[in-house]
């Protein structure tokens, strides 16, 4: 919404607010005539995915410029949200990133405050990289799996040749995986990362140079007991 002289606001949510209201929220995010409020309602993590890309494209400048501020975002929420219908939280990144020692004690009771062991590099908006250390304890890794309702029998079906070789001991480990392409695009100034990509897909997804995706064979389909199914007709 716009905001005007005297507090007021044009937008069409406007008019579902009293004046009470509309003076309050000006009031309260220090809005001036001139200024643009964006709002957004929905789950805490979309809301949080919607206004941080449009943070990210309103500051970012239109083409790569220094100077160059990295940043470190530590400390991820081991859990984003509640699912609707189970009841049971979310992984922030996945199943297998390693709780904060300092967060077990919340694991049951407040499991939205549990922070994992998870960490990113950012450079000027851009993701360069992201890590974490993985659980390296069958307990651990059961007990996450239980708080996202796998239930163990579930986890011995889906996991077990995951979970059987921690009975012999895994050191602890984790890694980082640095973005090489998206670094390069950022020094070239180049907005699309495909520009320093040596061989890159086109936005459809298909390989200019060796033409992929290809026809499949139906002697290849046959063997893995599948069929291609014409796209439905529209209308």
């Amino acid at each position: 919404m716009k905001v005007g002289a005297d507090s007021a606001v044009e937008s069409p949510v406007a008019k579902f607010l009293s004046d009470a209201e509309r003076i309050a929220l000006v009031s309260t995010m220090g809005a001036v005539e001139g200024d643009l409020i964006l709002l957004v309602a929905d789950e805490w993590m979309t809301t949080c995915e919607v206004l941080g890309t449009l943070r990210n494209d309103i500051g970012r400048p239109p083409v790569h410029e220094g100077p160059y501020r990295y940043v470190w975002v530590t400390e991820f929420p081991l859990f984003i949200g509640v699912d609707p219908v189970t009841g049971t939280p979310r992984p922030g990144h996945h199943p297998f990133c390693h709780p904060h020692p300092d967060d077990l004690h919340l694991f049951e009771t407040e499991p939205l405050k549990v922070r994992a062991l998870a960490y990113d590099l950012v450079l000027n908006g851009w993701e360069l990289g992201s890590g974490s250390i993985r659980i390296h304890e069958p307990e651990l890794q059961r007990r996450v799996f239980n708080r996202l309702g796998i239930s163990d029998e579930e986890a011995d079906k889906r996991f077990g040749f995951f979970l059987q070789p921690f009975k012999y001991g895994a050191p602890p480990h984790g890694g980082f995986a640095f973005g090489i392409d998206r670094l390069t695009a950022i020094l070239a100034g180049e907005e699309n990362i495909r520009e320093v990509i040596a061989f890159p897909k086109t936005q459809s997804g298909s390989d200019p140079m060796t033409n992929a995706p290809t026809p499949v064979e139906p002697a290849h389909l046959a063997d893995l007991g599948l069929r291609l199914l014409p796209p439905p007709a529209t209308a």
